[in-house]
């Protein structure tokens, strides 16, 4: 370089922007894109870490379980997944075209012997005790201890009644049916699955809604849907005479009747009726239930046994509190059992006061719950190998199995799946606000259950109370301002509806993925079968962060897509294999 050149200098880049103290709490940490990148690639965004271990190999790692919410607000990816299920259970459930397998496997002669066995040493252990040698009791108990852990692991369904478990005393009821219920025919029962058949070859089925009957007029404004229309909040028109005790009954007994119904209808009609029901709440916090049921039935006789179906709750009565917050029974650790705060007379516990009605003849039920007058029902079509519908009633919606109109039902069924019971009851308006809090006070006031600690606001000592028990508080899901009463499942399927579990369907469409990659040549490595897969032990200090478990998955997530789509790829050309469905048939 000489003496009159000058060196060249770049042009100074421009700093940075300075940050403020808000700007730099706002910014996402590795976690928030971690979990963001789980929901678009459809992972979960809440993975348990787990560790993996192959005893054959000795391989080791750690894995993400799925946290398998159903619920969207915690987990999108999961709670999509089992809606996902559910539509395929309730899909290959409605229009079953045959009885589904009713068998049970052959005992084994091992099991035979180890009942035998059993059956032996239940003897000695009764002679034993009969004798008062205490020491040849305990040594019989632990034998037959032994046996009944060697016939569970044998393939034994159900629960071994100990040695020791005693009948439980049950009380019975009249089963007169009461004057103001129509009555139902009843016929025996069969065991078929399937509907009643239409020209020979025609099964359609049928969706059903049935709701609770009415407790007083509600808003019909208020609230607007998604499409714009105005809609009734649900709020009382009148709180002052809305019945707000009947409807916090119903809520709770609702199960109970919905048992009734379908046991109803079975005796009615003769057929092992099966169903894929789903329970939700209307506005008004009142339940009401979506069923699917295979097959039909004649109208009238639908509106029969929703006419005749009713609930008696027998209780002891609970009617009139005896105390209050502010005055509750105290428990004595001398009595062991509560008393009187003001008296000290030990109250009666709830067997106490079930004698007492079960010694009346004249005792009526705590509550009785019945169906409300307005149900919908839909009439769904199956489709011939022809391609014909079978026979709709006029005036009613026609659909067919895999059709526009039938999937609507299925996803209205499991519309609200992903949601909680406090989401879908958001309340629009402060108005519908008070109306849940009336309900959910009444809640507070309305017993769950025998061992429910709201007994002791009517003097009733509860079933297994003790010093940790809360008086006239129950902390049971039914109390809760989140569920409104609503505290079991929300889907509700019989046994023989698709014959299958949750866990069998998923297991079904793995295989059929496996087959369509298989179907173009593209081979899973086949894994060892005796991988134990447990909870990481606190404390473990080789557990990886959940962002880099979350970004594991998305890994194996983006290799299974992207195999997957190559394969539907493939097979949708005209020269390629053979296709998939051919070489399912041929499975």
């Amino acid at each position: 370089m000489t003496t009159t050149e000058q060196p060249t200098i770049a042009p100074a880049e421009s700093a940075p922007a300075r940050q403020t103290a808000a700007e730099r709490r706002a910014l996402p940490n590795m976690m928030d894109i971690a979990q963001a990148a789980a929901e678009r690639y459809g992972v979960c965004k809440r993975p348990i870490p787990m560790r993996a271990f192959d005893p054959d190999t000795g391989e080791s790692t750690y894995v993400g379980g799925a946290c398998k919410s159903t619920r969207a607000s915690d987990c999108p990816s999961c709670a999509a997944k089992a809606r996902a299920l559910r539509f395929t259970q309730c899909r290959e459930g409605w229009h079953l075209p045959e009885e589904p397998v009713r068998q049970r496997n052959t005992p084994s002669e091992y099991q035979r012997e180890l009942l035998t066995a059993r059956a032996d040493m239940l003897a000695g252990y009764k002679d034993a005790r009969e004798k008062g040698d205490e020491e040849a009791a305990d040594g019989f108990r632990e034998v037959i201890a032994d046996l009944d852990r060697e016939l569970k692991a044998s393939g034994l369904s159900g629960r071994i009644k100990g040695i020791d478990a005693l009948p439980k005393p049950r009380r019975t009821r009249s089963t007169r049916r009461r004057q103001d219920i129509p009555n139902l025919p009843r016929k025996k029962i069969e065991k078929t699955t399937l509907g009643r058949e239409f020209a020979g070859k025609h099964r359609p089925s049928m969706f059903l809604t049935v709701t609770m009957d009415s407790y007083g007029p509600c808003h019909r404004d208020g609230a607007i849907d998604k499409h714009g229309k105005v809609v009734g909040d649900g709020s009382a028109a009148c709180p002052e005479t809305y019945d707000y005790r009947r409807a916090a009954r119903d809520a709770m007994f609702f199960p109970k009747l919905f048992d009734r119904f379908i046991q109803n209808w079975r005796r009615a009609t003769g057929r092992d009726v099966q169903y894929f029901a789903a329970v939700e709440p209307q506005r008004r916090g009142a339940p009401h239930a979506h069923i699917a049921v295979r097959g039909t039935d004649p109208h009238a006789l639908i509106n029969q046994i929703i006419a005749a179906t009713y609930h008696n709750q027998w209780w002891p009565n609970f009617d009139h509190e005896q105390y209050t917050d502010d005055r509750m029974p105290v428990w004595v650790s001398e009595a062991g059992t509560f008393v009187d705060p003001d008296h000290g007379y030990i109250l009666p516990t709830f067997d106490d006061a079930m004698a007492l009605i079960d010694a009346d003849e004249n005792a009526e039920p705590a509550h009785v719950i019945r169906w409300g007058v307005q149900s919908d029902r839909k009439d769904i079509g199956d489709t011939d190998p022809d391609g014909e519908q079978g026979p709709v009633r006029p005036g009613k919606a026609k659909g067919v199995l895999g059709g526009d109109d039938a999937n609507k039902l299925i996803g209205y069924l499991t519309k609200y799946l992903t949601k909680s019971i406090a989401e879908v009851l958001e309340p629009p308006n402060d108005r519908t606000r008070r109306h849940y809090d009336r309900l959910h006070a009444e809640m507070q006031r309305t017993p769950c259950s025998e061992k429910c600690g709201v007994w002791l606001r009517y003097g009733i000592v509860p079933r297994g109370a003790s010093a940790k028990t809360q008086p006239g508080r129950c902390k049971g899901k039914a109390h809760r301002r989140d569920t409104l009463g609503l505290r079991g499942r929300r889907v509700l399927v019989s046994r023989y509806w698709s014959n299958k579990t949750l866990p069998d369907h998923k297991a079904d469409r793995i295989e059929f993925v496996r087959q369509l990659l298989a179907a173009v040549g593209i081979a899973k490595a086949e894994r060892s079968k005796n991988w134990v897969v447990r909870l990481t032990e606190p404390g473990d200090p080789d557990v990886p962060p959940r962002e880099h478990l979350i970004m594991g998955e998305i890994t194996r997530r983006s290799a299974w897509e992207k195999e997957y789509l190559e394969a539907r790829l493939l097979l949708a050309k005209p020269t390629g294999p053979k296709p998939v469905s051919d070489l399912l048939t041929a499975t």
